[in-house]
């Protein structure tokens, strides 16, 4: 059963789902472009390290929103100290702090290569709550992301989160739920805008290489549709409940009524 959204699930950004269906996105993406891309290009999973300090008591603007918690590693209780031997104290009951932990957050990413001299030619993202957010991931995934603007290395960058700030465009104004943004080298400062609501279809788009090669097809649409079925969120998402992060007023009251049609949800 695919998803009831005509474009992007909004459920799927739940912390829940996120980091799950970033997987599922990349390693998809990555095997619909090699069949396209051979033999001239391969294509590769890399991997980037955000360590980061979480300093926040609130799981609001917490920077590891998207983690699950059997991924961070928690430290046992402290043991209890033998009352036989302070016997002659009293003992001062302390206050219980939290204190800066660093936090390791592993994001997957693509990278097109060319076969004969291992050149990076495309880099492609997806951006996750790490990038979008104020703090050190964010002024991380921007210093990387201004390095390949400055060189000969084309980006795309999909960013499929409703939530905090988008990826800085000079004299745009535009603001919509989604984007997904293609950069070639060739053509900078200028660069391809895909901008989307949550009741649009995702966009189909070219991926860049050299010039003088056909350019393989990026489907989203497709893509996240297999993303859907092959994680099962059929039957493991909740539509009764409300979306993480909720929706404004008037998508909200759309969502319901497409919900209820689809026969997801009673009320």
């Amino acid at each position: 059963m695919p998803s009831p959204f005509p474009g992007m699930d909004p459920y799927l950004e739940h912390p829940d789902f996120w980091q799950e269906t970033h997987h599922w996105l990349i390693s998809l993406i990555a095997e619909s472009l090699v069949p396209q891309i051979r033999p001239k290009y391969e294509i590769a999973i890399e991997k980037r390290i955000y360590e980061i300090n979480d300093t926040s008591d609130d799981n609001d603007n917490s920077l590891l929103v998207g983690i699950p918690d059997v991924a961070i590693k928690r430290q046992p209780n402290p043991p209890e100290v033998p009352t036989r031997s302070i016997a002659t104290a009293t003992l001062t009951i302390p206050t219980t702090v939290k204190v800066p932990a660093p936090e390791q957050i592993k994001q997957s990413y693509l990278e097109v290569r060319e076969m004969a001299n291992r050149q990076v030619v495309t880099a492609i993202e997806i951006l996750s709550p790490v990038n979008k957010r104020s703090g050190d991931g964010r002024v991380t995934y921007l210093k990387k992301r201004q390095s390949i603007l400055g060189s000969l290395t084309h980006l795309v960058e999909i960013d499929l989160l409703r939530n905090w700030q988008p990826m800085p465009i000079v004299n745009n104004s535009i603001k919509t739920d989604y984007r997904v943004l293609v950069s070639r080298s060739d053509r900078r400062p200028f660069a391809e805008l895909y901008a989307f609501n949550l009741r649009d279809s995702l966009p189909v788009f070219l991926l860049p290489l050299r010039e003088e090669d056909v350019e393989p097809i990026v489907n989203l649409p497709e893509l996240l549709t297999s993303v859907y079925d092959r994680a099962g969120y059929d039957y493991r998402i909740d539509y009764d409940r409300e979306p993480v992060p909720s929706l404004s007023e008037e998508n909200q009251v759309w969502a319901n009524e497409l919900l209820r049609s689809t026969g997801l949800r009673d009320n």
